[in-house]
């Protein structure tokens, strides 16, 4: 029965759906951008970039070099204004998946023994996922697509 308790604790999905998603939006010839909790310790991308304490990021073949999704960190370089850089992302850090095109992916909540990206609800997450949404209150963080 040893097995059976031992099978109760199980890892993260996080990582599993990013790469499942990242691999859904290729594969449907659309471009994978994450949205990044810049604020998570560990977090290293171009601070420049940053804005309300989140970052967009394109993670398609095309913008990124050796693109590694680890089951606790994301990681890869890119160039950001010419200048070349490589980033890493502990994956607790990201806060959503989509597709440029159509906006189509996940937006993640907190999971048990993981913290809360941004130490908000789900409520608010679920604003986050659709990039055209203008009916926010001001002050709050919105999803924009960079290109």
């Amino acid at each position: 029965m040893a097995v059976a308790e031992s099978k109760n604790t199980m890892t993260s999905s996080r990582p599993y759906l990013v790469r499942a998603f990242n691999e859904w939006i290729l594969d449907n010839d659309c471009t994978p951008y994450i949205v990044v909790d810049a604020g998570i310790q560990g977090v290293q991308v171009p601070t420049e970039h940053v804005a309300n304490g989140q970052i967009v990021l394109n993670i398609s073949p095309g913008a990124v070099r050796g693109l590694v999704i680890g089951n606790g960190a994301l990681e890869f370089s890119a160039r950001f204004g010419g200048v070349p850089m490589q980033v890493f992302i502990p994956l607790q850090a990201v806060m959503a998946i989509y597709a440029k095109e159509n906006g189509e992916g996940m937006v993640f909540g907190s999971e048990p023994g993981s913290p809360d990206p941004d130490g908000t609800s789900k409520e608010r997450d679920g604003e986050q996922a659709s990039p055209g949404q203008e009916d926010r209150p001001s002050g709050r963080p919105t999803l924009k697509v960079v290109k």
